[in-house]
């Protein structure tokens, strides 16, 4: 379904390094704001958090998910929009309220069996640059805080919230085919 072309005619041409490392890849993690959604926050007259989240990255997430690609969420926020989102694209990694997210990682890897080469991790900010020093394959959103990109093996040609999950999850299968 997914070839290698394809990934040069949607996207861009992707360097055989990252396709090598994207073979590996058995769970992504993603941080939310900026990344699953385009990092704004709505107030409704409540209180209550509205976040918009993009249907393609959604698409995306349950066709890893079906090729038994675990994906988990490692976010330092926290909300309800975030639990149900999960629930209905079949997430069952949820980390929220994470400052630290090397802890959650760690719990993570040991729950599910994993080493860090198997992990892509797709962030935004500094408080993902830990995380990202250390796994098999760290991604920027294209979006992403200008100090935080170097630390990024792969930089989506799509905005946080807008395909950049979609992005990565077309070059995890490509590249397992």
């Amino acid at each position: 379904m997914y070839k290698k072309k394809y990934l040069n005619k949607f996207y861009y041409p992707i360097n055989r390094t990252i396709l090598n490392s994207a073979k590996l890849i058995k769970l992504l993690i993603c941080d939310v704001d900026g990344v699953l959604s385009n990092g704004m926050i709505f107030l409704g007259k409540n209180g209550e958090e509205i976040k918009s989240f993009n249907i393609k990255d959604g698409y995306g997430i349950k066709k890893l998910i079906k090729k038994n690609i675990e994906v988990a969420i490692i976010t330092g926020g926290s909300s309800i929009s975030i639990k149900k989102r999960c629930k209905f694209l079949g997430i069952k990694h949820i980390y929220q309220n994470q400052s630290n997210k090397i802890n959650a990682l760690n719990i993570l890897l040991k729950k599910i069996n994993l080493n860090l080469t198997q992990v892509a991790y797709i962030g935004d900010d500094l408080i993902d640059k830990k995380i990202m020093n250390i796994v098999g394959l760290s991604i920027a959103v294209s979006d992403a805080h200008p100090l935080i990109k170097p630390y990024a093996h792969y930089i989506t040609k799509k905005l946080g919230g807008y395909g950049a999950v979609r992005e990565i999850c077309d070059l995890i299968l490509s590249s397992q085919n």
